[in-house]
């Protein structure tokens, strides 16, 4: 995809993420592996039906999160959708989405970052719920709600809050049908 859909551009614009201290920009590219630094899934446990999770903090997201030394992207999906969601995936994930992140800082803020380039990559996956996410995972959000609703129905659910990406990506899986 060359062009921006309409509808999305904001998804696709170049803005500032101040938590990351990073310049992003949308893109239907393919990730060079070695750049990808966060997987997020539109993990769908069944027709019709995403994934969402919200934090103590009051965020709410589609599960997901960084790559941790020696994960492949899969492994990694696979560990963020238990950790988040009490789920595992159930089939292949298919990228469909990515932020490309240009970090501002001179050096990662973790060793086995890329740097200054990063790809946030974002997927759709077939999931099996398993019960409840863990309690205490060192480095995780702590979860405190984790819903399993009708795709139009999470796309309200999660603008309902400050950061509205994960609402506006998962508009986006849905024009392009793949939920």
């Amino acid at each position: 995809m060359t062009s921006v859909p309409p509808g999305f551009e904001d998804l696709f614009a170049r803005t500032y993420v101040a938590y990351a201290n990073a310049d992003v920009v949308g893109s239907c590219a393919l990730p060079p592996p070695e750049l990808i630094h966060r997987i997020h899934l539109v993990a769908t446990p069944e027709q019709g039906k995403v994934t969402v999770c919200r934090s103590v903090e009051g965020w709410r997201f589609l599960p997901g999160g960084r790559i941790e030394p020696g994960e492949t992207v899969e492994s990694a999906a696979t560990r963020e959708l238990f950790e988040e969601a009490g789920s595992a995936p159930a089939g292949p994930m298919h990228v469909f989405f990515s932020h490309v992140a240009h970090s501002r800082d001179s050096k990662p803020y973790l060793p086995h970052v890329p740097h200054p380039v990063m790809w946030w990559v974002y997927a759709v996956v077939p999931s099996t719920v398993l019960g409840s996410p863990p309690t205490g995972v060192d480095g995780a959000e702590q979860i405190v709600s984790v819903e399993h609703l009708p795709v139009t129905d999470a796309i309200e659910w999660l603008s309902r809050c400050d950061d509205t990406t994960s609402s506006e990506v998962l508009r986006f899986a849905a024009r392009l049908q793949l939920v």
